[in-house]
């Protein structure tokens, strides 16, 4: 399989894209611009863009919305150059059938619910979503080459169009600050998708061996585990936070100031467990120590700013750095892991594949 480099700047753009949205996503949520446009995915009832009296809510809003459509465009060239790479024409033109296929019967179940008085947009996600799905499968049933690349293609194109589902319900049921944390988690699990793609795009395919000491992989293991702890204790702070979104949205749930406590708690393990890999990675001259450092450099700002935000009363701006800031280091993170493992030698590689 021939990697072509418009395969590489998609990948590093669908990557930017997905840190972009969540920035701009923060920015809705930050700026009070949540309900800027209170229907989906029309932004009024009578009108696809934002009207006059809306104002500037309504363009934050709208401008996230259109920030989504540029991440999707994105990931489907992405998954299409990925096809074309690992089984040319053959690859290609059943996801594209699949994809024209879905957008007609979508735009199908969307009119015939309208035309019968009911929302039409929840079955027009269903169903580009079930489609996407199906097409997954058949994808990588039918392209045998390189399927580490299409399955995580296939994801990040299958979690686009779920966000714009997930994204919808937050505005269609006001906010909820639990499906607003869903949605900014989501958001970040595709960055490290994103981010895992390209890291494979530029790795030997085939058997992988651990290229680290044991304990140093469980360790490293462990810490995604906190790296997730504190990623969720922070989403549930800034859900019951003063930043709801909406000037009318009040959370009524979970003490803000104690959460801000509890988050710091993994928050530090976190930083402890991140020098420990680090120093290790560069005592024993390992291939983690690249992105392990990197992983701790973000980390010390986000904290950083996380200790600052907090004393200053939360100001928005400083809100929006530390969630961009909690994606790049669990993209950085995402890179270490894979660190832990390197291709099999030619031999031994050569061994495994005839034993299959």
């Amino acid at each position: 399989m021939t990697i072509s480099p418009a395969l590489r700047v998609f990948a590093w753009l669908s990557l930017i894209a997905e840190v972009i949205i969540i920035g701009t996503g923060g920015a809705v949520r930050l700026t009070g611009s949540g309900l800027g446009c209170d229907q989906w995915p029309m932004c009024t009832p009578g009108s696809l863009v934002p009207t006059e009296e809306l104002g500037i809510h309504g363009l934050i809003e709208f401008g996230n919305r259109t920030m989504t459509g540029a991440v999707g465009i994105l990931a489907l060239v992405v998954l299409l150059l990925a096809l074309s790479a690992a089984g040319g024409r053959r690859a290609v033109v059943p996801a594209v059938v699949f994809a024209v296929g879905g957008v007609a019967v979508a735009i199908g179940a969307y009119a015939a619910f309208t035309a019968a008085g009911a929302s039409g947009a929840v079955p027009m996600s269903v169903v580009l979503l079930a489609v996407v799905l199906v097409g997954a499968v058949y994808s990588l049933a039918k392209t045998p080459v390189r399927r580490d690349l299409l399955a995580l293609a296939w994801i990040v194109m299958a979690g686009v169009m779920a966000q714009a589902v997930v994204g919808g319900s937050a505005v269609l049921t006001g906010l909820n600050p639990f499906i607003v944390g869903f949605h900014y988690a989501s958001s970040l699990t595709l960055v490290c998708v994103t981010a895992a793609f390209l890291v494979r795009l530029g790795a030997t395919p085939g058997p992988r061996e651990r290229a680290v000491p044991k304990w140093y992989m469980i360790l490293a293991h462990v810490t995604s585990l906190v790296l997730a702890v504190t990623i969720a204790v922070g989403v549930l702070t800034t859900g019951n936070g003063p930043h709801s979104g909406d000037e009318a949205v009040v959370r009524e749930g979970f003490d803000a100031s104690i959460l801000a406590h509890v988050h710091s708690w993994p928050g530090y393990t976190l930083f402890a467990l991140a020098l420990v890999l680090t120093a290790a990675a560069w005592a024993g001259a390992l291939p983690t120590r690249r992105w392990a450092s990197a992983f701790t450099g973000v980390l010390v700002v986000q904290i950083a700013v996380g200790v600052w935000q907090a004393n200053a009363a939360l100001p928005p701006l400083l809100v929006g750095i530390h969630m961009v800031l909690a994606a790049l280091s669990a993209g950085a993170y995402v890179v270490t892991i894979l660190r832990l493992k390197r291709p099999v030698a030619a031999p031994a590689r050569d061994a495994a594949l005839a034993a299959r």
